[in-house]
């Protein structure tokens, strides 16, 4: 039997050579030409069976068929950047305005790394994976798309797995890893909501409606659903990040526009939050003599870890690392993550690899000094490579 964890380790320095490529030329969105291009080509020198990409479909997906008869598992990774301009001072750093600020892109060269462990070792592979290399996760679209472009037929999955390195969780270290049951991550969604007045002098407001004040009162009231509507033990979170309307400060504006996201970790808050968004901006603007015209935006729900699989997969990293390196995830995050689309479908888990310094070359997400360190690569791989061949 293939020792997994030795083999990984001897492929870091090709999985870092990937990542290397695909950071020095990020792709945004569905515009990942060259992104797919390199994940085509790596995967047909490995022998990847049936590569599906193009002809309408959004996506790189490829099968790796075991030798035995078992189920079908999916392992994806997304791969589109960020657009926003570099400042790591990395010698492979981008310079087309584009930056992989997510570590998207370690994650593709992870599963291609994973997928050559398991081309190895094919005639020990139960059943079969389903490669899976999204794009446009950064905007929420890329997972409903595939699943639109039929990603969970021939052969539909009876699973899925994934990762996200980086360091969204504080208290991990570089060569541990995190795993959670249940809630993850939380849903993201959106809205836009516009108040309409009459517009006047505000020398005479008496002979205006006012929009601003409409959204104001809005702005506070929607905080009360958060403190007062839902229970202190379920997270939620209601932003109002812009609001716009008026031009001069003696002018009363006709209309005023809030803009804001909404989070949550269950779907009954998540339908909840909705509910009472629409109900206080119509009623507000009623009581205040306007209207209210709202748009709402749904992103990904919740991401939500099957418990079953979430065992397998724990067992899975001590396997690899040994249980004094692997952890829990004591607290889910409110930033969304769009494998939740796909984690709705089928049984799943995402697990967590941090890839930190340790130092000042620490930076968040979607900073334009964001870097991760490579020399624990290997440890995706591995992890899942033992997973596809042990969950069974």
């Amino acid at each position: 039997m293939i020792d997994v964890k030795k083999k990984a380790q001897e492929l870091n320095d090709q999985i870092i050579k990937w990542r290397r490529t695909l950071h020095a030329n990020p792709e945004v969105g569905f515009n990942t030409a060259a992104t797919e291009k390199l994940i085509v080509d790596e995967l047909g020198k490995m022998g990847a069976n049936e590569i599906r990409h193009g002809n309408g479909k959004r996506g790189v997906v490829a099968l790796i068929k075991g030798g035995k008869p078992g189920k079908v598992l999916g392992i994806r990774a997304d791969y589109d950047a960020l657009n926003m301009t570099e400042d790591t001072g990395l010698p492979f750093a981008a310079t087309n305005g584009n930056m992989h600020a997510c570590g998207h892109d370690a994650h593709t060269a992870m599963l291609l790394g994973t997928a050559k462990i398991l081309m190895e070792c094919r005639d020990e592979l139960q059943g079969t994976v389903k490669l899976i290399f999204q794009p446009s996760e950064e905007d929420g679209k890329g997972a409903p798309a595939m699943i639109e472009d039929g990603l969970f037929e021939n052969p539909s999955m009876d699973g899925i797995i994934g990762l996200h390195t980086g360091s969204l969780w504080n208290g991990f270290k570089s060569g541990e890893a995190g795993y959670r049951f249940g809630a993850l991550m939380a849903a993201s969604d959106w809205f836009t909501v516009t108040f309409e007045g009459k517009g006047g002098h505000g020398a005479t407001p008496h002979l205006t409606i006012d929009p601003v004040a409409m959204a104001c009162q809005a702005v506070n009231l929607l905080q009360l659903v958060v403190s007062r509507e839902t229970s202190p033990l379920d997270s939620a979170v209601i932003t109002v990040g812009t609001i716009q309307g008026g031009t001069m400060p003696n002018i009363i504006a006709p209309s005023c526009t809030i803009r804001g996201t909404i989070r949550s970790l269950s779907p009954e808050t998540r339908k909840h939050l909705e509910k009472r968004l629409k109900a206080i901006c119509t009623d507000v603007a009623e009581a205040l003599r306007g209207k209210a015209s709202i748009t709402f935006t749904y992103g990904p729900p919740p991401l939500i870890n099957d418990r079953g699989m979430t065992e397998k997969m724990k067992a899975a990293m001590e396997d690899i690392l040994g249980a004094d390196l692997v952890h829990e995830v004591k607290e889910p995050t409110m930033g969304g993550e769009d494998m939740a689309f796909f984690q709705e479908k089928v049984p799943g888990s995402f697990f967590f690899l941090p890839a930190t310094y340790g130092d000042e070359r620490d930076y968040p997400h979607h900073h334009p000094k964001f870097d991760v360190n490579e020399s624990v690569f290997w440890i995706g791989p591995a992890v899942m490579a033992k997973f596809a061949l042990s969950w069974q």
